[in-house]
């Protein structure tokens, strides 16, 4: 447990490693002098997301980030964007209010609904209001309830919602348009195992033949049924095979926008051999950061789904021979992208 304490501008008071029981920390704690000036709660944010959760600090990159933020009335600033951002990097955050703004006071506020904009979920479950000091002891044991409780919280990094994925999908002529529906399906059913939104897992896709085509951005849908509605509107587009060509589209326009703390995935699906070369592209990918998984269809190259795919190639590269087969690889497929992120150090 730290200490963070803010006014104009935030301060250590102490880190997660300076105390290491429970007596030393309270009498830590009965040390601290206030501090005064302003309450700017969006500062404060912005050093804990920056500064607080290191490894040098003692975080531990097992346990859950959790960041419980008192207010005092309301931030003289905005807290929005730097809430985001925490959220992005895995930081639970809750929110406790005290003495809120009365009905003359609202005007005074910078940015309204300020506690829907900065925790994890809007449900209730991350924000308490406490109408006066005198009361903010009855808070105390469902507040650590609520911390404790691990399944809930929303905005620990998991391997289901810390990703960009990035499906390139081969709708060249061969494929054919029932096939095609076939692999949209496979697509859906990756899709919709992962958490979904603007600060999750978010979902884009790219189409090629001999050209490519965006199809949906990360940044384009935020929840799941938008992004499932978005692939069944994929209409195929027929034509040659360009995978190589595919696959730096599919850079520029998808992972090279991606988040810093995403994990960058790329699946792509074809049914043939490429007519450009794609190891070079794949290569560039990978030096870049991209994990990338190769799915071949009936006439694939194994060498090409080999060059594709991130190394192991037997943990990244599947084969099937027919279209109908796709389903049986979804399990194994989010198996391993989960084994590979557990596998990860990560705060």
């Amino acid at each position: 447990m730290g200490i963070i304490q803010y006014g104009d501008d935030p301060s250590t008071e102490f880190n997660l490693k300076t105390y290491s029981n429970s007596k030393d920390l309270k009498n830590a704690i009965e040390k601290i002098l206030q501090k005064g000036g302003l309450s700017n709660v969006g500062r404060a944010l912005s050093f804990v997301n920056k500064n607080f959760f290191d490894d040098s600090n003692g975080n531990r990159g097992g346990a859950p980030n959790v960041a419980i933020v008192m207010v005092d009335g309301w931030p003289t600033d905005k807290v929005e964007e730097a809430s985001r951002l925490a959220r992005e990097s895995g930081i639970n955050i809750f929110f406790v209010t005290i003495e809120g703004p009365d009905e003359n006071e609202k005007q005074n506020v910078i940015e309204p609904n300020f506690v829907d904009k900065a925790v994890c979920r809007t449900n209730g479950y991350y924000s308490i209001n406490v109408p006066s000091w005198f009361s903010l002891h009855k808070i105390v044991q469902p507040l650590v309830k609520r911390v404790c409780d691990s399944d809930r919280l929303a905005c620990s990094k998991t391997c289901l919602n810390s990703a960009d994925i990035g499906f390139v999908i081969d709708g060249s002529s061969s494929v054919g348009t029932g096939n095609f529906r076939t692999i949209l399906q496979f697509v859906a059913n990756i899709s919709k195992e992962f958490e979904i939104s603007d600060t999750d897992t978010r979902i884009g896709a790219v189409q090629y033949t001999y050209e490519q085509r965006l199809e949906f951005s990360f940044d384009k849908y935020h929840n799941k049924q938008d992004v499932l509605n978005a692939i069944k509107r994929i209409n195929y587009w027929s034509g040659g095979t360009s995978t190589g060509a595919a696959i730096n589209y599919a850079f520029e326009q998808l992972f090279s926008k991606s988040k810093p703390n995403k994990r960058k995935i790329m699946i792509l699906i074809t049914d043939g051999r490429s007519y450009d070369d794609v190891r070079g592209p794949a290569t560039a990918a990978h030096h870049n950061g991209v994990i990338a998984y190769s799915i071949g269809i009936a006439w694939a190259a194994q060498d090409e789904l080999e060059a594709i795919a991130t190394d192991p190639d037997r943990e990244h590269s599947f084969f099937v021979d027919e279209f109908d087969s796709l389903y049986r690889f979804v399990p194994r497929i989010i198996q391993n992208i989960c084994t590979e992120f557990n596998s990860q150090p990560r705060n």
